[in-house]
């Protein structure tokens, strides 16, 4: 039975309690902005290719056999599997906060006192020299009233889930790097065969101009300048081996591994979904793993501002002591037992503004956050209209550079022939044209990479490639 003495103790901590829930808040997603982050697409369509696993998203073999590597052994990835590794200790730390410490002691005491300063009577003999020793255990016990320990333990909880989300980031963006230097790849390569194929013609294109001279039919000016439009063809293929092996380079970096050559189909094996389906704004709170990191990072500054405001408050901590002490090894547990238990309630009165600027602070770094929130949606929203443009406007290049390169094909051809058989062009019109041919064609490879980049930057941006 319950003492009357014991009821207003109870009823004060019941108080307490109660007062307790209005000291923090519970946490909330705050209003941010989604609206029109796609520009000039109103869908209401959820349907996304962001839920779409990346196996399905590339067809080529050896590109998803590189990702798949890629993940396993990647060394920014591996860091930031580490990053949840310390991030969940530090939460495991945070939920024991609610359990009292104890620790084992043990210490010796030697003192000696002034006889003078005791002031015993004459003739009382006092050993003034003493040594205790002492064995005990202590332990210490914060009551959570105010929810400073809770609050404490969900901000570990949100750093965890932040790290979480920064590794699920690192993984989006890795796929998307190696897919896009792949396809950077397989793109110099093509550049690389037009090239050559197009420096042979050329080495043929002197021998038919030197014939044309030997008939009369063009002077020496012509053989040189064949010989010119040769070598600046010829010269490109360094800068495109150089590309083709700082490519292979970064990819191996990707990869986790030493630099060396990378297993590649070709350009012309690559393809790109039928339909790219983008969902509605507010699905980018789901699915891209950088805003979700936005908002652990946000959440876990609200936190802090609960955590700020309980330092206002009392802290009520039990603490106890037990154990043996005697003034001789020989009879140590043979002497005295001792403990003591003790409550105590500590309220800040003036601690030199410290409670006040950490709660001004928090507050601060809690407005930072909510900012640094909405501005990653932004960003969100920047690269998908960016990727959905520049696919687009790639695929509206694509029949009219079709209709280019046979135009200027045929343009080399007829020029070609004209020189041979009729007064009415020059080699300078051969020229224009080999030339012209050899920049569409190049071009056309650049417009296809555009395009396959343009998917594989649009499913990154709407925060595929982890689920």
């Amino acid at each position: 039975m319950i003492s009357k003495y014991k009821i207003p103790f109870f009823a004060a901590l019941a108080l307490t309690l109660l007062l307790s829930g209005c000291v923090t808040k519970k946490y909330d997603r705050p209003n941010v902005k989604t609206e029109d982050l796609f520009r000039d697409l109103k869908g209401t369509d959820t349907v996304t290719m962001a839920t779409m696993p990346w196996e399905e998203l590339f067809a080529d073999a050896k590109l998803k056999a590189l990702i798949s590597k890629g993940l396993a052994q990647n060394v920014d990835l591996k860091n930031a599997i580490e990053n949840i590794v310390q991030a969940q200790a530090t939460l495991k730390q945070s939920k024991l906060g609610y359990y009292p410490t104890l620790s084992a002691n043990a210490d010796i005491t030697h003192a000696k006192q002034s006889k003078a300063a005791l002031n015993f009577p004459a003739g009382i003999n006092i050993n003034t020299l003493t040594d205790v020793y002492r064995a005990y255990l202590s332990t210490s016990w914060e009551a959570d009233i105010w929810g400073k320990i809770s609050s404490t333990k969900r901000m570990a909880l949100a750093s965890y889930l932040q790290t979480d989300a920064a590794k699920r980031a690192v993984q989006t963006q890795l796929i998307s790097d190696i897919a896009n230097n792949y396809y950077a790849l397989v793109a110099y390569d093509e550049q690389l065969r037009i090239t050559e194929q197009t420096l042979k013609s050329r080495i043929d294109n002197i021998e038919i101009v030197n014939a044309l001279k030997e008939a009369a039919i063009v002077n020496g000016a012509a053989v040189v300048q064949a010989e010119a439009n040769r070598y600046a063809a010829e010269v490109t293929i360094p800068d495109l081996k150089l590309s083709i092996r700082q490519t292979e380079n970064a990819l191996c970096i990707l990869l986790g591994q030493a630099p060396g050559p990378i297993d590649r189909t070709t350009l012309e094996d690559q393809t790109v979904p039928q339909t790219l389906a983008v969902g509605v704004p507010s699905q980018l709170l789901e699915n891209r793993p950088d805003v979700q990191q936005a908002e652990m990072a946000f959440r876990n500054a609200f936190e802090n501002v609960n955590l700020a405001k309980t330092y206002f408050y009392p802290s009520l901590t039990l603490t106890a002591n037990g154990g043996a002490s005697t003034l001789s090894l020989d009879s140590f547990f043979k002497q005295s037992i001792f403990y003591s238990i003790v409550g105590s309630l500590t309220q800040p009165i003036f601690n030199r503004g410290l409670n006040k600027q950490r709660l001004t602070t928090a507050q601060s770094q809690q407005v930072q956050a909510l900012n640094n929130f909405q501005q990653t949606i932004f960003v969100a929203g920047q690269e998908i209209s960016n990727a959905l443009y520049s696919y687009e406007m790639a695929v509206s290049k694509q029949e009219s550079r079709v209709k280019q390169v046979e135009a200027l094909t045929k343009a080399v051809d007829y020029t070609e022939q004209l020189l041979q058989y009729t007064s009415t062009t020059n080699y300078t019109d051969v020229l224009t044209s080999q030339q012209s041919l050899l920049a569409a064609q190049l071009s056309g490879v650049n417009d296809k990479l555009q395009q396959l980049q343009a998917v594989v930057n649009l499913y990154r941006a709407l925060g595929g490639g982890w689920q």
